[in-house]
């Protein structure tokens, strides 16, 4: 980072919103969060102690569930703050490094893994009797790393773009986290090679990310439409509505936001709760009200909480 970063400290904006709004939103947002953290919770411990939830669909679920958890608390708890004390809204220089840096981290993380559970899905479908040597523990293993440093590699990019700029005059963010897009516009310099470098960056990564997963559903459909019996084509289409559910929910905001020429800070303020706030509940909500498999674990976990002495 420049040493002719002056700044010590932001100001977050907030979520737009009316004044008298400061306390309903914050209850709403403070259920959604703990439902968010107590759902993907629920998710982990279901697929840990059921056997049979130990396949590569559900190992790379935990990852989902997992990046979830820290995906919301990386940003709703300092909103909350926002709404709660106007001194809530300041965050230090290095605190809005680190969110900036992990909210990207875990977003882009979050983007290839539903690239890899796509590909799952399609060997799954494509292949059954293959499947299994395919889709060995160590390539799951090798294949979940691959996500997480994947991500790292990319917000280090975002980050040192966004920060190795000087910042010495307004310091207040037009949003309600530290985000690339509204932090660059209180640089003290010029930001159109950054913004550049930043525009092809996600959209290298997200364009491609959403054409694989496309692809890999083009070629389950026709896998799909291959199956003989009409109650396996519904069971197959089942198993994969729940993903598309979640990645169009993930991907349509984040296009909005950071792939559309120009900015508007109350819009995109707005849309980012898409995916900021709502998409991680979607996770535990989709994959356990649409899954049977799931929903028979947790029944059977609930069942040993409450008659522990049976077997």
């Amino acid at each position: 980072m420049s040493n002719a970063s002056l700044l010590t400290a932001f100001i977050l904006t907030g979520l737009p919103h009316a004044p008298g709004l400061d306390a309903p939103l914050f209850g709403i947002f403070l259920v959604v969060y703990v439902l968010t953290v107590l759902g993907n919770l629920l998710i982990l411990l279901v697929i840990r102690v059921d056997s049979h939830l130990h396949t590569p669909m559900y190992y790379f679920l935990t990852n989902l569930s997992f990046i979830d958890i820290w995906f919301s608390t990386v940003t709703v708890p300092k909103m909350l703050m926002t709404l709660v004390s106007p001194s809530g809204r300041t965050i230090s220089f290095h605190s809005c490094v680190a969110q900036l840096y992990f909210f990207h981290f875990l977003g882009s993380t979050e983007c290839f893994l539903y690239t890899v559970m796509s590909c799952d899905r399609y060997l799954a479908i494509s292949y059954p009797l293959r499947y299994t040597n395919m889709m060995s523990g160590s390539r799951c293993a090798l294949l979940a790393t691959s996500t997480w440093l994947s991500g790292s590699l990319h917000s280090a990019v975002q980050t040192i773009m966004t920060f190795h700029l000087p910042y010495c005059g307004p310091n207040q963010i037009q949003h309600y986290f530290c985000d690339a897009p509204p932090i660059l516009k209180l640089a003290c310099a010029d930001t159109s090679a950054n913004e550049m470098v930043i525009f092809l960056d996600i959209g290298v990564v997200a364009s491609g990310c959403f054409v694989l997963i496309v692809l890999s559903y083009v070629s389950i459909v026709c896998s799909i439409l291959r199956i003989r019996t009409s109650e396996g084509r519904r069971r197959a289409f089942q198993t994969c509505a729940s993903h598309c559910i979640v990645v169009l929910c993930f991907f349509v905001p984040c296009v909005f936001i950071y792939l559309r020429p120009g900015s508007r800070d109350i819009v995109d303020g707005v849309v980012a709760i898409f995916y900021t706030v709502l998409t991680p509940l979607l996770n535990p909500v989709v994959y356990t009200l649409r899954n049977k498999e799931v929903k028979k674990a947790v029944l059977k976990l609930r069942d040993k909480v409450a008659h522990p002495q049976r077997k």
